[in-house]
């Protein structure tokens, strides 16, 4: 009887052991290299700030084009941003949810302006801001140590491509209309 006893104790704590070692595996493989975590953090508050510049510009814009750049910018950042979070919760990172104090600075700058004038500073902002942003987003598509934000910055990149396509014909008829109204 106690040699059952000590047998069964055994597979126990061989089990527990076991599971131990397993839950550490598991912990190790939801962690990310610093490389991988800098860029999902660094993503996720592009993403937010996109989307709070975007409604922005669905409220102030004067041009068409403009207001559905915003509309777009809302729509696909947020998709963006509720697929990194799934990740990151994944992989233990926090991220953030409101703008950085850049991008909040550069909201209060353009929450002054309207019209046209509005409508040239948030497009050569969006330019600008994506052109960084397929430039980071290229990179971690090539070089991220985790799968999964591999993936993510493959899948995202052709959209950032798109925006930043959109952005810059935006921009180009913003500044036209300024030129051929002061004609």
């Amino acid at each position: 009887m106690r040699n059952r006893i000590s047998q069964r104790t055994a597979l126990f704590a061989t089990m527990v052991a076991g599971g131990l070692a397993f839950g550490t595996a598991n912990a190790a493989a939801d962690t990310l290299s610093k490389g991988d975590r800098d860029f999902v953090q660094k993503a996720a508050q592009g993403g937010v700030s996109e989307v709070e510049m975007g409604k922005l510009a669905q409220q102030k814009a004067e041009n068409q084009q403009v207001k559905d750049f915003g509309a777009r910018m809302v729509q696909d950042h947020t998709k963006a941003n509720d697929e990194l979070k799934k990740i990151a919760s994944a992989k233990s990172v926090n991220i953030p949810d409101q703008p950085d104090k850049q991008a909040q600075k550069e909201m209060d700058k353009l929450q002054k302006l309207s019209g046209a004038q509005f409508d040239r500073e948030y497009m050569t902002h969006m330019v600008s801001d994506h052109k960084k942003d397929v430039n980071e987003f290229q990179k971690a598509a090539k070089s991220a140590k985790d799968s999964e934000v591999k993936n993510f910055a493959a899948t995202t990149l052709p959209t950032l491509q798109e925006h930043l396509k959109m952005a810059q014909n935006a921009e180009r008829t913003t500044k036209s209309n300024t030129t051929s109204k002061s004609k």
